[in-house]
């Protein structure tokens, strides 16, 4: 795995962590995707070997089945956080934000959710978790009012503002560490807003988070 976390341009001396994902953090997602609005936090986990550079061209198993694109703001922790902490130690764990694609099997997590079983192999695949560079914290002047776009040869498929989480990131922090302890280089990814969509061997993405970080990638197969 040749990913390294970048800041402001320059590699971070981070360790590549793990990524703590949460599920269904915007209501218009779950309802499109015909999930019920949860009452508190949907988590679940990356592992490393999941993330690869947003800069770069994004790899798919196309082979099993349609790889769906979900587009969220993606924090870098640079302290550790454990239970216990509050919201303001959670904003000084913050290191960096950027733009990340939740890369996700939809045919293969709908069999397994239909078994009841867990959703690794549809969301925690090599590759899964495409990552921008990040921007450090401190030229972020407010969290909760970030948009998130992305367009799909150049149709623009998701349109959202972080100011519509049910969960606000600080808050979020706070509840993830009561279970996971976060690490220095562990990464969140703060939920997609609605417009996700599958992907084509082909496409051209423009993920972006306001005016902070964009990116550009073609989607290439991988076997």
């Amino acid at each position: 795995m040749n990913y390294r976390h970048i800041i402001d341009g320059t590699e971070a001396n981070l360790p590549i962590g793990k990524v703590v994902c949460v599920g269904r953090n915007y209501a218009a997602h779950a309802k499109e995707l015909n999930n019920p609005v949860p009452s508190e936090p949907v988590l679940f986990i990356k592992p490393n070997t999941s993330l690869a550079s947003l800069a770069e061209s994004v790899l798919i198993p196309a082979h099993l089945g349609e790889c769906h694109f979900e587009a969220e703001m993606s924090i870098l922790i640079g302290t550790e956080l454990s239970a216990n902490c509050n919201e303001e130690q959670a904003q000084a764990a913050i290191a960096g934000v950027g733009i990340a694609l939740d890369l996700t099997l939809r045919d293969l997590q709908q069999q397994l959710k239909d078994k009841s079983l867990p959703w690794e192999k549809a969301k925690a695949f090599d590759g899964a978790c495409p990552v921008s560079g990040f921007v450090a914290v401190a030229k972020i002047s407010d969290l909760q009012d970030q948009q998130i776009q992305l367009y799909q040869n150049d149709l623009l498929r998701q349109d959202g503002n972080s100011a519509d989480m049910l969960t606000p990131v600080l808050t979020l922090l706070v509840y993830i560490s009561q279970f996971f302890t976060l690490l220095p280089g562990d990464i969140v990814l703060t939920g997609t807003p609605a417009g996700v969509g599958p992907l084509a061997v082909g496409d051209n993405l423009t993920v972006s988070l306001s005016d902070l970080v964009s990116c550009q990638a073609q989607i290439i197969r991988r076997d």
